[in-house]
């Protein structure tokens, strides 16, 4: 249970592609994310107009399984925040393998930074952090210490951990919340994703966190951008302008004298599905007329 990809030709950024899809009677986006290894919160934002719990029978919608390589190089591990989603890079084989996953929700944010694979764990226990024992018994709820092995536990089967401190890639007994924000930072994956990820990830592997909504690249020579809704911590920071969409696009311009079409550009970062559009270039005499 994996999406694997070739690696694109040397100046290209896309992988995949989406495609149409009939839902079922009682199908929800959560079941039909996980069929896809698709993110829920992916499955809302390319679909807008659905209801995500009760498509109903025969409703026609997106499987966005298009991807806009995350900027940077292709190595090890990268994981985009705000698009939930994993992408690995294997030493010995010229593939992207890449994986929905579910992050820390809004107060126990995942942290952006570089790191690496320090350790995996089968099976492992969870030393439960002070903060969410104090949580926990604040709701009602207490946690023992440690939580053994088992369908208790919220890191599920694996654990891989990194050198960022209490922070691990893992997977869980509450598949639905991968594709959400509901973690107290871990990054979870698909239990059946985790076990297969565990086997293909080796210690000192590199690990690049980073939280980028706006990606731009090529394919056949037609740029496209791919919007995805920023974080709350992200607009927080940064407010609602598209400073760094603008910055994306013009990063893989570089000396290519053509100009965005800017109205276009704003359609789409308005939009915000998560699925790679393709970005008219305007000529010179276009750019003059636009204006």
């Amino acid at each position: 249970m994996a999406v694997t990809f070739d690696l694109p030709e040397a100046g290209e950024d896309l992988v995949g592609r989406s495609f149409r899809y009939t839902t079922h009677y009682e199908e929800t986006f959560s079941d039909i994310a996980r069929i896809y290894d698709i993110g829920y919160r992916q499955m809302v934002a390319a679909n807008p107009e659905v209801d995500p719990w009760l498509p109903g029978e025969g409703s026609e919608i997106v499987i966005p399984q298009q991807y806009i390589l995350p900027p940077g190089p292709r190595e090890g591990i990268v994981i985009n925040l705000a698009e939930l989603r994993l992408y690995y890079y294997p030493k010995d084989k010229p593939v992207v393998i890449t994986y929905p996953i579910g992050i820390g929700r809004e107060g126990w944010s995942t942290p952006t930074g570089k790191t690496s694979v320090i350790g995996k764990k089968k099976d492992p226990s969870w030393t439960v952090p002070e903060s969410i024992l104090k949580e926990h018994e604040e709701q009602g709820d207490p946690l023992p210490d440690v939580v053994p092995p088992g369908p208790d536990n919220p890191l599920g089967s694996h654990a891989i951990y990194l050198g960022m401190s209490g922070y691990l890639l893992h997977g869980t007994n509450k598949p639905y919340g991968v594709g959400m924000r509901v973690s107290h930072g871990c990054i979870r994956l698909y239990p059946e994703n985790i076990s297969n990820f565990f086997k293909e990830v080796d210690t000192g592997i590199p690990v690049r966190i980073i939280d980028k909504p706006y990606k731009a690249g090529w394919l056949d020579g037609e740029l496209y951008v791919q919007v995805h809704p920023p974080l709350a911590e992200y607009v927080e920071e940064r407010g609602h302008n598209q400073t760094d969409l603008v910055n994306a696009v013009i990063s893989k311009l570089i000396e290519d004298k053509r100009r965005p079409d800017w109205k276009q550009l704003q359609n789409y970062a308005d939009q915000k599905t998560g699925l790679p559009m393709p970005l008219y270039l305007l000529q010179g005499d276009e750019v003059a007329d636009n204006h």
